[in-house]
Parts: C-alpha cells; structure tokens; sequence
C-alpha cells in the first residue's frame, strides 16, 4: 500500500524535475554553471513551467492504466498504449526534443504494424523507464510479478532491447518500493536481490517473440543481459554511494543517462545523496553533464515516491505543465 501523498508527490517530483533538467540537457556541467550561476538553475521557470516528452509519455502511461480500469493483461494495454502514443506523437505539444526511437516506433504503432515489429528492437534508450513511474503507483500490494510485466511491457511497444526492458522494471520496482515506506539506505540491496530474482524470468504471455534474435537462443538467455547490465551498473551505484561524494558530476560514477540502465541508476544516485532533501536533489540532478531532464525527473519521482506531495514547494507544483492532469493521477493513487 503507498504511503499517503506519495502518488502525487512521485508524479509532481517526475514533472518538477523534467523542467529543472530540460534547460541543461545536451549542456557540460561547466557550461551549465555558466549559463546559470553560480550553481545551476535553483527552480523551474515560467508559468506554466514546461515540461519534456519525459512527463508526456509518463502521463501516457498512467492515463492508460486507468482507462484499463485494473485489467491488466497484454491484450488490454496494447490497444490503450498504442492509442495514448499515437496521439501523444501528433501533439502539437510534442515539440521538446523527443528521442528519436520513440518517435520511429509510435510511427510505426500508428501504421498498425503489430507491436513487436513496430517496436526498435535494439533500443535500449531511456525512453523506455523515463515514463514507468506510474507502473510502479499500481495498487498491486505486493504483486512484483503482474508490475514488472507491466513495467516491461510498456518498455517494449518502443525500446525492445532487454536492459530497457529490466531496466524499466527495476525502476518500477524502486518506486513501488518507497511509496510502500521502503528505507532508502537499504534500497540497492533490495533492488540486487530482485535483479537477481528475475534475472532469467522472460515473461512470454506478455512479451510473446520478442526475445528471438539470431544471436540468441532462448528467452532466458534474451532477458538475463538486460538484467546483467542492470546489476553491472548498480555495480557503479554502490561504488559511488561507497565514497558519497555531492560535489561531484554523478555522471562520472554511473553514467550519462542516455540509455536505460544509467538514467535509473543517476536519477537515483541523485536522490540517494539527498534522501531527505529533495529539492537539493533535483538541483544536483539538473546539474549533469548527460541527459538532464531524464535523469532530474527519475530523481523526482524517487523523491517524490519517498516523501510524497510535501517534498515540493508549492509555488513550483502550481506552476508546473499539466498540473491538472498530474493531479487527477495522483489523487487516484496517493494511498
């Protein structure tokens, strides 16, 4: 069960971070302090203070789980993913540099192509875990089987390579985990142990032949690289959290955030460092020399998931894009 606020604060904190970051994406750290003294931009500007494709297709996600009205199987959310995604691609909101493997594959989707050949199979960009936060709202209790499914499984309409799929799933996991009251000091240990538990678990009622590659030759082995990347950067993780170091690009210790399995694992080196600071968190986070906006917006919904709607300064969440549908999915799941 999440802890009270923390649907809304998981969602806001996605949002909030995804407009701190996308003014110093594509941008070094040196750069960004240049053009934002002296340390970074400290909130986000505008009003509305707007957002990425990061929010827009997180908001895709969530908006289908609900028209799913808790039917979730393969055969129900395909219709619904693929319909919020197509439409998210004709927006005439959908013009802040989106990743080009969404755009290729929700083309794709919109031509009636089935999924598994509409999807880019060997994507593993961060557009497959950027959206996954309200996978990991689901009211499930403590099914981590039908949430990893679903987690995956919207990773692979678009990004068929198998770390965007675990790595989707594992940041499902994390924040299923800290809505539910989880520690965050313990929370890579428990994030190993279930990489290692579903390590050669390949969910074929869900995933059907996406795992048929020529160079592979079973399923168990397709999905186990995904998840072997995954433990190899949460390697990194550990390494960083080791020696913590809050000055320090978080980059350099766990990577840019371009592909799936680093933009999980920076996003939450940000928050791990601030785990009671928040906004500190986001601030490090947009303060990256890699994919900014992904990697602030995991932060926020990892701070949010942990602290809920009472993370953020209200003169931010009033401000933000799509406040009014951010909050309609909230309300749904804040517990």
């Amino acid at each position: 069960m999440l802890l009270k606020g923390c649907g809304s604060g998981c969602l806001f904190g996605l949002a909030l971070g995804d407009a701190l970051g996308a003014v110093t994406e594509f941008l070094n750290v040196d750069e960004i302090l240049r053009r934002f003294p002296p340390n970074g931009p400290q909130e986000p500007t505008g009003n509305p203070a707007r957002v990425t494709d990061d929010t827009q297709m997180a908001l895709c996600v969530g908006e289908a789980l609900i028209e799913a009205g808790g039917v979730y199987t393969a055969s129900s959310l395909e219709p619904l993913l693929r319909r919020a995604f197509v439409t998210w691609l004709h927006s005439p909101d959908n013009n802040r540099a989106p990743g080009r493997t969404c755009l290729n594959a929700c083309g794709k989707l919109e031509e009636g192509l089935p999924w598994e050949r509409a999807t880019v199979a060997d994507s593993k960009g961060c557009g497959a875990n950027m959206r996954v936060a309200p996978v990991g709202l689901l009211p499930l209790g403590g099914d981590s089987s039908l949430r990893g499914a679903i987690a995956q499984f919207q990773a692979a309409l678009t990004h068929g390579h198998p770390t965007a799929l675990a790595a989707s799933d594992l940041t499902a996991y994390a924040i299923a985990d800290l809505a539910a009251g989880g520690t965050p000091e313990q929370l890579p240990q428990r994030l190993r142990s279930y990489a290692l538990s579903q390590r050669t678990v390949y969910r074929s009622d869900w995933l059907g032949s996406l795992w048929q590659r020529p160079y592979i030759n079973t399923p168990e082995e397709f999905i186990s690289r995904g998840w072997d990347e995954c433990l190899s950067v949460l390697d990194r993780l550990d390494a960083a959290l080791a020696e913590p170091n809050r000055d320090r690009d978080p980059c350099e210790a766990t990577g840019e955030g371009w592909i799936a399995e680093e933009a999980f694992a920076t996003g939450l080196l940000c928050f791990l460092l601030f785990p009671e600071e928040p906004v500190a968190a986001l601030r490090r986070a947009a303060v990256t020399s890699g994919d900014s906006d992904s990697i602030a917006c995991l932060t926020g919904a990892f701070a949010g998931a942990y602290l809920g709607m009472e993370a953020w300064p209200s003169y931010w969440t009033s401000r933000i894009e799509y406040r009014q549908r951010l909050a309609a999915l909230g309300e749904l799941w804040d517990g």
